[in-house]
């Protein structure tokens, strides 16, 4: 049912968003390692809804329980079970979907694949479930002390940052509700979306994670490469449509000699074009990649779709919702960024 996320540091979870709890269990983390579990709380609560006024209104704690697997503040190699209540549904909110399929939601086939759907949120495919992902992305981060990971908001529709990642302060990500580092260009996004918002529409944009202090060896040649897991890390989150990392598609318009990264005696790159990794392996360079989010699929809008009867009905949007999804969805591609690191230095550990 594909439930679950890796092979050795392991997240397997479950709930819906308007369902009694959401939860999970980590399987593979190592005895031994202390955990930090406010630092676990805050990286969850950055996700949360209600935490500003250009994001979904709905208020929840998303406080997270742990239920094993922690003994007196360290992990002690067994399975770490936890869960995190949903406490402010408002499931009425949905009725008016309970026979029609909204536009470009996984409604429809969600129905036609099993018969049945919860059509509260979205139910299983609602972008709640990613709350249990920041939480084994947290724990992730904490075995990977010396790796750094900073994700972004580079671009709100069409309101880009027109500086490279290093000239950025990522200390300044938090400061502002739209998380870009760039201050003036964050205002310009955060004004953008509450325009949108006002219109009844919503709004694409891309998140940008740069990961640094990676080794050199990360990455399993040849259906295992750590950019192709990173590719699929970002594509399993909910609106995402694109992912690139480097050059991306912007080395399709080059030539070799532009762009190939000449190398220094001492093994480090002139250029980083290959974005820390090459042949799938990563080479100590940073590491970094972006990823495009479509607009967020609920508008508060009139628009045609079908029932389960297949009749054309109309259908506008209610309740609690993002106008734009990037600002909540920093955490989240940080957290499946961290997982994916943890699960190859976990099978390097164990070639080694």
């Amino acid at each position: 049912m594909a439930n679950s996320f890796g092979r050795i540091f392991k997240l397997t979870t479950f709930g819906e968003s308007h369902g009694e709890a959401l939860g999970g269990i980590i399987d593979g983390v190592p005895p031994g390692i202390t955990i930090d579990f406010e630092a676990i709380q805050k990286e969850v609560e950055r996700r949360k809804p209600g935490q500003s006024a250009i994001v979904t209104q709905r208020k929840e704690t998303d406080t997270v329980q742990f239920l094993s697997g922690i003994f007196e503040g360290q992990t002690t190699g067994m399975p770490i079970g936890f869960q995190i209540a949903n406490t402010n549904q408002k499931s009425a909110d949905y009725a008016h979907n309970k026979d029609a399929f909204r536009p470009s939601h996984a409604d429809y086939v969600y129905e036609k694949k099993y018969g049945i759907r919860d059509y509260r949120g979205g139910g299983r495919s609602s972008a709640r479930e990613t709350a249990n992902w920041v939480v084994g992305g947290a724990i992730a981060k904490q075995l990977l002390k010396d790796i750094t990971i900073n994700a972004f908001v580079s671009s709100v529709g069409e309101i880009f940052i027109d500086k490279p990642y290093q000239a950025l302060d990522f200390s300044k990500t938090e400061s502002n509700d739209v998380r870009c580092p760039d201050q003036a260009t964050a205002e310009k996004m955060e004004a953008h979306i509450r325009e949108i918002r006002k219109q009844g529409d919503t709004i694409g944009g891309t998140i940008t994670c740069v990961i640094q202090n990676v080794p050199v060896g990360l990455g399993e040649p040849v259906f295992d490469k750590l950019h192709a897991a990173l590719g699929q890390a970002m594509l399993s989150i909910n609106a995402v449509h694109g992912f690139e990392y480097g050059s991306g598609f912007c080395g399709a318009k080059m030539k070799g000699s532009e762009h190939n990264d000449l190398f220094n005696p001492d093994g480090t790159t002139q250029s980083n074009l290959s974005g820390g990794i090459q042949g799938g392996i990563s080479n100590g360079m940073d590491i970094y990649f972006r990823v495009a989010f479509k607009p967020v699929a609920t508008i508060m809008l009139t628009q045609q779709t079908i029932d389960n009867q297949g009749n054309i009905v109309e259908m506008q949007g209610k309740g609690r919702h993002d106008p734009c999804v990037v600002p909540r969805a920093v955490p989240i591609v940080e957290a499946m960024a961290a997982m994916v690191l943890a699960d190859f230095y976990l099978i390097n550990k164990i070639y080694k």
